[in-house]
């Protein structure tokens, strides 16, 4: 939804406290406040001091960069370049002059794109929204160049509403199971015959929330390539005489798009590494669990 207009944007514009906020700090980086920000989504009435438009990079333009795409219009975007992996080799396309148009950037490319591209946009001060998988080992060094350059990064293995309610229900059936040492627990995932990494990121995800929670007993984990399936994840849970089973089901690969144009909209202007799960304000609501790594 694009920001209202009106007499009250204009009076915040002409605030001085407001107006102090934005430009560009120490090496180029965007600066837009300097007090901590609040996690969860913008109240309704929040309103946009940036232009009603956005500049969007669009980073890998496979099935999702080409949905992020043609969804962007609607979330208040316009896109200011497109990076295919043949243009951005080692991050080469995250030039300072490309840069100068751009707001935020969404990556769907590859895992080994992802640790080339993300210091490239931390040096020129831009956020990013990654739905890449599969390069979480190089997670805690990416997570020191985001905090040293002072930008917000949203990463997350899947960016649909229900599979970050999933991650919830899982994580709470993990805990009442784990004291019943009769049932096994397993996850199952299914993706399309194009998907590289197995098991997913979602379905790695989940074992974590399981263990995070409590369930300190083996997870059997398998993984199934085949045809077009946007993606089904499933959490069984099996005792001597009855299984329980948890199953979502992504009929429309449309639905992580549209959560990553929700989340680059969320994370301009913030500073530090984020989940899915603090766009959709689900963090403040989760059971006390330990730290993530």
């Amino acid at each position: 939804m694009r920001p209202r207009r009106g007499g009250r944007r204009q009076a915040l514009l002409r605030d001085p406290d407001v107006q102090q906020r934005g430009g560009r700090g120490k090496g180029g980086r965007r600066h837009t406040q300097s007090h901590p920000y609040r996690r969860g989504p913008e109240p309704p009435d929040a309103v946009r001091v940036r232009s009603s438009v956005m500049r969007l990079l669009v980073i890998g333009y496979g099935r999702m960069g080409k949905l992020v795409d043609q969804l962007s219009e609607s979330y208040g975007f316009e896109v200011a370049a497109r990076l295919d992996l043949d243009d951005n080799h080692d991050g080469a396309g995250i030039t300072a002059d490309r840069m100068r148009d751009v707001d935020v950037a969404i990556d769907f490319s590859a895992a080994d794109a992802v640790v080339h591209t993300l210091p490239r946009l931390a040096e020129h001060g831009v956020n990013l929204v990654v739905g890449t998988t599969g390069w979480m080992t190089e997670e805690p060094a990416m997570r020191k160049i985001v905090e040293d350059a002072g930008i917000g990064v949203v990463a997350a293995a899947n960016f649909s509403l229900g599979v970050n309610l999933f991650l919830d229900l899982t994580a709470r059936a993990a805990r009442l199971f784990e004291p019943h040492e009769d049932f096994g627990a397993w996850i199952h995932e299914l993706h399309h015959a194009a998907k590289i990494d197995a098991p997913s990121g979602t379905a790695l995800a989940l074992q974590q929330e399981m263990t995070r929670h409590g369930y300190a007993r083996t997870i059997d984990m398998a993984s199934t390539r085949v045809g077009a399936a946007p993606g089904t994840h499933t959490v069984g849970f099996d005792g001597p005489s009855e299984t329980i089973v948890l199953t979502h089901t992504t009929r429309d690969r449309a639905t992580f798009a549209r959560g990553a144009l929700e989340a680059a909209r969320w994370v301009q202007g913030r500073h530090g590494w984020f989940s899915m799960r603090d766009v959709l304000g689900l963090a403040r609501e989760a059971t006390p669990r330990a730290e993530e790594q």
